[in-house]
């Protein structure tokens, strides 16, 4: 990203966002903008598998019930990963990206969190990751 895109908002819009550089635009592409939370799995401050996590902005949004996501470990794919996977060009089609989010994406993202809360087991994990890894060699 550009220098002070964040001033400009905290979504990702569509894959031709303007505050991408074009090396970012190819590490998007290609999800190696993941990578570095490795980083953060090692020190043991993420896992692989768990809620992405999310801006305070819009955890501040969150309902009681939402705030469960909040109570485990972060991680860098999950089911709402999976379903969305390319949430950049739906909400590049959106007239409002930020009431897009805000109402339909997030709500649906946290109750897929909450799907993978319930019952987090190492055979979940697996296909979770499986099916990750398909998703970006596809």
């Amino acid at each position: 990203m550009k220098t002070n895109a964040d001033k400009v908002g905290k979504l990702t819009v569509g894959m031709r966002d303007p505050r991408i550089t074009r090396i970012g635009y190819f590490l998007r592409k290609l999800k190696l903008d993941e990578f570095p939370q490795f980083i953060n799995v090692l020190k043991g401050d993420m896992s692989i598998v768990g809620p992405r996590p999310e801006v305070k902005e819009y955890v501040d949004l969150y309902t009681e019930d939402q705030r469960k996501v909040l109570d485990v470990k972060p991680g860098i794919t999950d089911y709402a990963s999976l379903e969305y996977f390319k949430e950049n060009e739906l909400l590049g089609a959106s007239e409002n990206p930020q009431e897009t989010y805000i109402h339909e994406i997030m709500p649906a993202k946290l109750e897929l969190n909450k799907k993978y809360i319930a019952n987090p087991t190492v055979a979940h994990d697996i296909a979770i990751m499986w099916k990750t890894f398909l998703k970006m060699v596809k």
